[in-house]
C-alpha cells in the first residue's frame, strides 16, 4: 500500500528537520517551497525578489491546489518505481490538503509540528536556506500571509497527529519515531 506522509506546520515549526530526517531514512522527499523555487528560476526571475510573486502567480492561474498537483505527480512516479511511502515537506493550503485527501484518502497521513510562536521566530530569523535571511518581522509578516492567504490553518487543524517541537531537534525526532512505528 503506497502511502504520503505530509509534514505541516508554520514556519520555523520544524518541519524540515523531520522532512530531512524521514529523506536521510530512505524516504523520497517533495518539498513544495522547492517547486516555487524552480518555477522562479525556470522564469528568469530572483528568488529574493520574486519568490512571493511567482509563488502567488502559480496559485492565481493554477489554483489553490497547484502544489499538491504538482506533488501527486511526483508522488505516483516515485511509487511507479517502487517507493512506499513518500514525504510531503510544507502541504499549506486547505485545497492542497482537500485535493491530496480526494486522491489518496485514507493512504495520507498528516502530521502537525506545533511550535511556540516566539520559538518559531527565533527559529526562522536564524534560518538561512542559502537563498533568502529572515527576520522576526520576517516571521510575523508571514505566518499573517500563509494563515490569511494561503489557508495554512486548516491543514494543521485537520492533522492526523500534532508533534510539539519547544525542545531540542533530537526530541522532536525521537517523538516522530514513536509516532511512525504506529502510522507505518
Amino acid at each position: 500500500m503506497n502511502k504520503i506522509i505530509a509534514i505541516v506546520g508554520m514556519p520555523g515549526s520544524g518541519k524540515g528537520t523531520i522532512t530531512d530526517y524521514l529523506e536521510s531514512k530512505g524516504y523520497p522527499k517533495i518539498y513544495f517551497g522547492g517547486m516555487v523555487y524552480d518555477e522562479v528560476e525556470a522564469r528568469g526571475l530572483d528568488i529574493v525578489k520574486d519568490e512571493k510573486f511567482v509563488r502567488e502567480d502559480m496559485r492565481a492561474k493554477e489554483g489553490m491546489a497547484v502544489m499538491a498537483k504538482r506533488a501527486a505527480i511526483k508522488a505516483d512516479e516515485y511509487f511507479a518505481q517502487g517507493k512506499k511511502t513518500v514525504v510531503f515537506d510544507g502541504l499549506y493550503s486547505w485545497s492542497e490538503w482537500t485535493f491530496l485527501n480526494e486522491k489518496y484518502g485514507s493512504n495520507l497521513t498528516t502530521i502537525a509540528v506545533f511550535t511556540d510562536k516566539n520559538t518559531r521566530y527565533e527559529r526562522f530569523a536564524a534560518r538561512n536556506d542559502g537563498k533568502r535571511k529572515y527576520t522576526v518581522e520576517d516571521a510575523a509578516r508571514r505566518d499573517k500571509e500563509e494563515i490569511e492567504n494561503i489557508e495554512k490553518g486548516g491543514p494543521i487543524a485537520a492533522a492526523d497527529y500534532t508533534l510539539l517541537n519547544n525542545d531540542t531537534p533530537e526530541n522532536l525526532l525521537q517523538s516522530l519515531d514513536n509516532l511512525l512505528s504506529g502510522v507505518l
